[in-house]
């Protein structure tokens, strides 16, 4: 793969990128327009959505940082976006294009004060594993194998330039409206600014393996702060595939189940236990072990879950609470669906459209043991993304509505049914993580 010698850092280089992106975009819409002449529209709009998703992703993963992470995000929402940008944004997983040697050694110097050749026994330039914020190189140290992740320039000092980019954008997609709307987004920074954190997540990694490590076909590597810094994390090397390889050639559904517990005990755990959940559930960050244990990596973002939402959140997910109308309502108003300024006509259908959602959502803790592979489930979850994207009476309504912690718990929730799915994990037990404390 293609190396880059440089990112754009400053705020002038990267507007210019998505500026010149942006035209682009307008060529493939007079493209489509075009296209609707001689093809049907099914087939105009395929096109367009490729050309789209191409021509975005391949400005993003120049830029990196933060504005690819929003790629990496949007990626799992298949529910949402059309299957084109679903199928490039996951690139932003772990597959990009890596930086040039001269540059890792650059970084190298700047962060630790020496070359890799003088911390390590041996280091490959080449990168092994290549994301959003950082990307991974093999090395060995006292015949240990390591593996170690770099981050990349200019990364943590452009993410509030990034996301004033992007906020205009994030607006007008999700209808957001109101002066209070910059809670949504300061949340993403933090959560931002915490991941380019290595010391960080050093920290939250060796705090989240050590209270798990009890959970069952779990496996986590160990950190080696001495060799770690604030733009590098040196971790054992961890021998596994991805587990969307995993999942594209499995066909032993036992495994599929024990690997389905775990990773549903993790979060479980996580989520009830610790109050504190590892908020980034994508492929990239799992890993399949020959002997069938789950590998965990990547604790940059991880979101606490306070009790003044994490109490009316589950106490949604319980069955009789959405059928007793005074409840229901009241826990609306708690969690910021509803608000006090809302009319009648907004109380109403927000009260109508979450119900729906919540009464399909929360169908997995109903029941003591649920099938991950039904198909009639995720259907339901799609087609109700679907509708509601392009509701015209949702587009009209203030969008500006929910309790921040929704965006990283939503995200953890969504991210960790799809993992579910993807594995065709049945019988899972719900509430195992009550056997586990």
């Amino acid at each position: 793969m293609k190396t880059i010698d440089s990112i754009p850092t400053s705020k002038i280089q990267r507007a210019s990128k998505l500026v010149s992106t942006g035209a682009k975009v307008g060529v493939n819409y007079l493209k489509y327009y075009g296209d609707k002449i001689t093809k049907t529209e099914e087939e105009a709009k395929e096109t367009l959505n490729k050309n789209n998703a191409e021509d975005i992703y391949d400005s993003l993963k120049q830029l990196k940082g933060s504005a690819l992470k929003v790629a990496q995000m949007l990626s799992m929402e298949k529910n949402i976006l059309p299957s084109a940008y679903v199928e490039k944004f996951s690139l932003s997983q772990f597959s990009v294009p890596p930086l040039s040697a001269p540059l890792v050694l650059k970084t190298f110097k700047t962060n630790l004060g020496k070359l890799p050749s003088q911390i390590y026994d041996s280091f490959n330039l080449n990168s092994v594993n290549a994301a959003s914020i950082g990307q991974v190189h093999e090395a060995e140290k006292d015949g240990k194998k390591l593996a170690v992740k770099i981050q990349y320039p200019g990364v943590a000092s452009s993410i509030a330039s990034d996301l004033a980019l992007v906020k205009p954008i994030a607006i007008k997609m999700f209808n957001i409206r109101g002066k209070d709307s910059d809670k949504y987004f300061k949340e993403v920074e933090n959560k931002l600014i915490e991941e380019t954190n290595y010391i960080l997540e050093v920290e939250q990694s060796k705090t989240i393996a050590n209270a798990c490590k009890h959970i069952p076909n779990l496996k986590f590597p160990n950190y080696y702060e001495e060799l770690s810094s604030e733009r590098i994390i040196t971790m054992d090397w961890m021998e596994g595939i991805h587990l969307s390889e995993f999942t594209a050639i499995n066909t032993d559904d036992i495994l599929a189940q024990q690997l389905g517990q775990a990773l549903w005990d993790f979060y479980m755990y996580q989520m009830h236990v610790l109050k504190k959940v590892h908020a980034d559930p994508h492929p990239g960050n799992f890993l399949v072990s020959k002997e069938g244990q789950l590998i965990v990596l990547d604790f940059g973002c991880m979101k606490a879950v306070p009790d003044s939402f994490y109490i009316p959140y589950f106490e949604l997910a319980k069955k009789e609470n959405l059928n007793t109308p005074d409840i229901f309502r009241e826990k609306m108003f708690e969690l910021e669906i509803l608000r006090p300024d809302d009319s009648k006509e907004e109380i109403e259908f927000f009260s109508a459209m979450f119900y729906d959602m919540l009464s399909l959502f929360t169908q997995p803790f109903h029941s003591e043991t649920f099938d991950f592979s039904n198909e009639t489930f995720f259907k339901a979850i799609s087609d109700m993304g679907q509708r509601y994207s392009k509701s015209t009476e949702l587009k009209q309504m203030n969008g500006n509505r929910g309790s921040k912690h929704f965006i990283y718990i939503n995200r953890t929730f969504f991210g960790l049914y799809n993992l579910m799915f993807d594995l065709k994990a049945k019988n899972i037990a719900i509430n195992n993580f009550n056997n586990l404390q």
